[in-house]
């Protein structure tokens, strides 16, 4: 909007007062209307438009000014914004509203100074009015004039009498400006008005710890103690006390007290045994207190979920997974709604190979939150455990729609679809599966060397299978597993003296103690015409343990069947 007439008859120090005639104060009215109807529907290019009209037709408008300075305010063009307000002001130099709406813009455009000035006029004109005075001192802090507003504060308590939020004020700033004897002045004022009030008492033994002044600290600690034996934040004001004394074991004692007071909120008990978790990943010595202080908070608060949460999170760390089973299911029973404790109890039945409680706790899950994929591919892990394969395609296939931008979970959908739809002989779906999954992350080498061998047992796209297996002794190694698979791999292409050579190193790697590996090699110089070593290493699979439904077979006929 184009507006330079207009700032140059708001902004005129010697524009004449302009007489309308009625008609023309009517038609400047109809258009202020129109102006504000625009403002509230928000449209405010148009109703910026329509008050410089106003200004236009009618130079002394201060209402059409101050309506347009708001605007521009609002759209960071303070320029314009002070220049309008200044019109407005000068039109009605008593009204308070153009002078506040001023000083705002002077404010929000950090010209505090600028501020400060009407604020001293308002002051003035309006002495009765304290809300000036404080929005005086807060601008005099503004600009860093602390001890003008220091003396505002003063005319305010003169006016009014001593009050908290003034006195607090000053304490603040005597404390930023590094003043902590004036501070605690006026922190002793409210003392001396508020004898039963100990908070004041709290911040003045706060500042002499803070400053070194320890037996100043420990005298108002007990002062607090004479009012309110019980205080909470006496307690962890003197565990703080013997801490910078180096009296630790007295700091803690005090800890424990302030955990078993009830009325300490529990948010502080969490902050402190949060703190206690993050310096105990590093320091084992902590330990004990850590979890003496999150027995107490369960003890002194057995109807939160937070206490038990924590503690189930202590426990959790230390491996003791029924215990922490048991907190976290006190946890549910208090709020079943905590999404993140069911899943960590998810994750417990996982480590812990608890496939029945995986099961139950993820079908509760689903229920509960069935827009939380991670749900569904427990679920589908417990059902292939208990090799219930159809159910495991179908909850997994509805889990893997709920995945959102997390290639990293979809992988596990994408893997234990593979293993499943195998399992039901659905080869098709078993390898589209396992090629997404590749497609995500190419060098997973548990994928390559499982895709891998069920092409094997398959006898299909056996070359894919080769240099998928040869891939996952790239990335890992030294695998026994991964060393018989590229091995049965050679050996299903008929490339037995190879096969040979990975089936030793799959023994070297350990695989000597697995029967499957065992049965493997004897397989393997069978086709080589070895027969008697072959025999041999059969009648040592049996030993091991169980192979294949066909090694007895082989042993009692000395002959391989595939």
């Amino acid at each position: 909007m184009s507006s330079c007439s207009v700032f140059k008859k708001s902004g005129s120090s010697n524009s004449k007062k302009v007489e309308l005639s009625p008609r023309e104060k009517l038609e400047v009215t109809s258009i202020l209307i129109d102006a504000e109807k625009e403002k509230i529907l928000g449209n405010y290019e148009k109703a910026a438009s329509l008050f410089a009209k106003c200004i236009t037709k009618d130079p002394n408008n201060g209402a059409a000014m101050y309506e347009l300075a708001r605007i521009f305010k609002q759209g960071k063009n303070y320029n314009n914004a002070v220049t309008l307000a200044k019109g407005a002001v000068k039109t009605d130099e008593k009204n308070e509203w153009y002078q506040i709406e001023l000083a705002d813009i002077y404010q929000q455009a950090k010209n505090y100074k600028e501020a400060i000035v009407i604020y001293n006029n308002l002051t003035k004109q309006h002495p009765e009015n304290l809300d000036y005075f404080y929005d005086l001192a807060t601008l005099y802090i503004y600009n860093n004039k602390f001890t003008d507003a220091i003396e505002i504060y003063n005319i305010i308590e003169k006016k009014s009498g001593l009050s908290e939020e003034t006195s607090l004020q000053k304490h603040n700033i005597y404390i930023f400006l590094k003043k902590p004897l004036d501070a605690i002045k006026e922190l002793q004022v409210l003392c001396d008005k508020y004898p039963r009030e100990t908070k004041y008492l709290g911040y003045i033994a706060d500042i002499y710890l803070k400053n070194k002044m320890l037996d100043k600290a420990f005298e108002t600690y007990n002062k607090i103690l004479a009012i309110d034996p019980g205080n909470a934040f006496v307690q962890l004001s003197l565990a703080d006390y013997y801490k910078v004394k180096g009296d630790k074991d007295k700091s803690y004692e005090y800890i424990k007290q302030a955990f078993a007071n009830p009325y300490l909120e529990i948010d502080t008990k969490m902050n402190i045994l949060l703190q206690y978790y993050a310096i105990t990943e590093v320091n084992s010595e902590l330990k004990g207190q850590a979890f003496e202080l999150a027995k107490i908070l369960v003890e002194t608060h057995p109807n939160e979920a937070k206490s038990h949460s924590i503690y189930g999170d202590y426990l959790y760390r230390e491996k003791k997974y029924t215990d922490a089973i048991n907190e976290f299911e006190k946890v549910l029973a208090i709020d079943s709604s905590k999404y993140v404790v069911w899943e960590q109890m998810l994750i417990i039945s996982g480590e812990t190979n608890d496939f029945k409680s995986m099961l139950d706790r993820s079908t509760r899950m689903i229920d509960l939150f069935p827009e939380q994929p991670l749900s569904y591919l427990f679920n589908g892990i417990a059902n292939y455990e208990f090799k219930k394969y159809d159910k495991s395609v179908e909850v997994l296939n509805s889990g893997a729609k709920l995945v959102v931008e997390n290639n990293a979970l979809l992988l596990q959908f994408y893997t234990y679809l593979g293993d499943s739809y195998y399992r039901l002989k659905k080869n098709p779906e078993s390898d589209e599966a396992f090629d997404k999954a590749l497609e995500i992350d190419p060098k997973n080498s548990y994928i390559l060397n499982n895709y891998s061998y069920y092409l094997s047992l398959r006898n299909e796209k056996l070359d894919k299978a080769e240099k998928m297996a040869l891939k996952a002794n790239d990335l890992n190694p030294n695998s026994a597993s991964y060393e018989d698979t590229y091995a049965w791999v050679l050996f299903k292409a008929g490339k037995f003296e190879e096969a040979k050579k990975w089936i030793e190193k799959a023994l070297t790697s350990g695989g000597n103690k697995s029967a499957v590996i065992v049965e493997h090699y004897g397989d393997i110089l069978f086709k080589l015409d070895k027969n008697d070593l072959a025999i041999e290493n059969w009648i040592k699979a049996k030993n091991l343990g169980k192979g294949s439904d066909l090694l007895e077979k082989k042993i009692n006929d000395k002959k391989y069947y595939e």
